[in-house]
C-alpha cells in the first residue's frame, strides 16, 4: 500500500516490477514506504572507530593524488604523441575527479576536525579544477539537508510537471540527451538547474545567508586566481598545449562527477521516490540515495559510490565508509540496495544511465510521495531510421 498523498509508481507509467511469464509482477517491497529503524539505530550498528578523522591520513591520499596527477602529466608532455595523448586525457580526468571528492571531504568535515586545515585544503583542491569551494560546500550542504525532497534537494532534483512543461525544446533537449548532460556542471555552478535561481560565484545568491557571504567571496576570488592563471598559461605556451594538458581532463572531470552524482539518485532498477511536505524526513530522503560499484576506480575517487552511508552521515570519512555499510546492512534490510558487481571498469552503469535519462523526465505537481514519469516526445539527437522515414 502506498503512503497517503501518494503516487503510486504501478500508476504513473513506471516499471517499478519485475516480469515473469511474461507478465508484470510488482515486488513485494515497497521503498517509500516509512523504514522501520530510526537513523539512531544505524548509527550504533556502525563501529566507533568509524567515525574517527586522522587528519595525516587524508593528507596522504592528497599527496598520493597530486604526485600521480604531476606524474601523468610531465609523461604526456614528454611523450607528446596522439596515441597517448587520448589515454592521459582519460586517467587525468579520472584524477581531477579524485581531487574534487577530497576537497568535498573538506566541505564536509570529514577530512579532519580542524576547521582551519578543512577550509585551507578545500580551497587549494577545489580551485585548481575550477570549483568555487565555499559556493559548492555550502550549496551542496543544502541537498543532504535535504536529500531526496522535490521541493528543497538541489543537486539532480526532478522537475515537477509544471516547470518541466515549461521548458523550452532546447533545453530539454539538453538536460536528456548524452551527452549533453553529462557536462552541465559548470552550468550549475553559474546559474543553478532549471526552476531555480541563483549563481555559487554571487556571494549576495539567494544560496547563502548573509553571514555566509564573506566566505563565498573568497572562494570566488580563488577561483578567479585560477582561471586567471590558466589564461596566462594559455598566453605563455599557447592555448593548445595548455587545452591538450588541463583543459580536456577538466571535461574529463566534469563529465565523471555529472554521471557519479546522477546515478546515486537515478536510475536503479525499480522507480525510487522523492518526497514532498511531511511525508518527507531526513531518514527517508537519504534511503533512496544509491550505492555504485566502479570496480577499480572504487580506490581512485576514494570509495566515493558507497553513498548511502555517506549520504546519512556525511562527517564520516571516505576511508571507513565500506566497513561501516557492512556493519549497517543487517539493520538498512531492503532499503539497501546492493549494487551490481562491476567489472574492472564501470561500463555497466552507462546503461543505467541511458535508460534513466530516456525514462526519468518530471515528477507530478501534487502528491506528497511521487515517482518519475516519462514524456514520450521528449527532444532527442536524430537516428538514421528517423532521418530515412523523414526522406521517404
Amino acid at each position: 500500500m502506498s503512503p497517503p498523498n501518494s503516487m503510486s509508481p504501478a500508476t504513473n507509467g513506471s516499471t517499478n516490477g519485475v516480469a515473469i511469464n511474461g507478465a508484470k509482477k510488482l515486488l513485494d517491497f515497497d521503498p517509500s514506504a516509512a523504514p522501520p529503524f530510526k537513523i539512531a539505530d544505524i548509527r550504533a550498528a556502525i563501529p566507533p572507530h568509524c567515525w574517527v578523522k586522522n587528519p595525516w591520513r587524508s593528507l596522504s591520499y592528497v599527496l598520493r593524488d597530486l604526485l600521480v596527477i604531476l606524474s601523468f602529466a610531465v609523461a604526456a608532455t614528454k611523450l607528446n604523441s596522439w596515441t597517448v595523448w587520448p589515454l592521459y586525457w582519460i586517467a587525468q580526468g579520472t584524477m581531477f575527479w579524485a581531487v574534487f571528492v577530497l576537497g568535498h571531504d573538506c566541505g564536509h568535515g570529514s577530512f579532519s576536525d580542524s576547521w582551519l586545515l578543512n577550509n585551507v585544503m578545500g580551497h587549494i583542491l577545489h580551485s585548481s579544477i575550477l570549483v568555487p569551494y565555499h559556493g559548492w560546500r555550502i550549496s551542496h550542504k543544502t541537498h543532504h539537508q535535504n536529500h531526496g525532497n522535490v521541493e528543497k534537494d538541489e543537486s539532480w532534483v526532478p522537475l515537477p510537471e509544471k516547470v518541466y512543461k515549461s521548458l523550452d525544446t532546447g533545453t530539454k533537449f539538453m538536460r536528456f540527451t548524452i551527452p549533453l548532460p553529462m557536462f552541465a556542471y559548470p552550468i550549475y555552478l553559474w546559474r543553478r538547474s532549471p526552476g531555480k535561481k541563483g549563481s555559487h560565484f554571487n556571494p549576495y545568491s539567494d544560496l547563502f545567508a548573509p553571514n555566509e557571504r564573506t566566505s563565498v567571496m573568497i572562494s570566488t576570488l580563488c577561483w578567479t586566481a585560477m582561471a586567471l592563471l590558466l589564461c596566462y598559461s594559455s598566453f605563455i605556451y599557447g592555448f593548445l598545449p595548455v587545452f591538450k594538458i588541463y583543459g580536456v581532463p577538466y571535461l574529463i572531470f566534469v563529465a565523471w562527477l555529472d554521471m557519479v552524482t546522477y546515478l546515486h539518485h537515478h536510475g536503479y532498477e525499480q522507480k525510487l521516490p522523492w518526497y514532498r511536505g511531511k511525508e518527507w524526513s531526513y531518514l527517508r530522503g537519504g534511503l533512496t540515495t544509491v550505492d555504485r560499484d566502479y570496480g577499480v576506480i572504487n580506490n581512485i575517487h576514494h570509495d566515493i559510490g558507497t553513498h548511502v552511508i555517506h549520504h546519512l552521515f556525511p562527517q564520516m570519512p571516505h576511508y571507513h565508509l565500506v566497513e561501516a555499510t557492512q556493519a549497517a546492512k543487517h539493520v538498512l534490510g531492503k532499503y539497501y540496495r546492493e549494487p551490481k558487481k562491476s567489472g574492472p571498469f564501470p561500463f555497466h552503469l552507462f546503461g543505467y544511465l541511458v535508460r534513466s535519462l530516456g525514462e526519468d523526465h518530471y515528477v507530478s505537481d501534487t502528491g506528497d510521495v511521487v515517482f518519475y514519469q516519462s514524456d514520450p516526445h521528449i527532444p532527442k539527437f536524430p537516428t538514421s531510421a528517423t532521418t530515412k522515414s523523414k526522406s521517404s
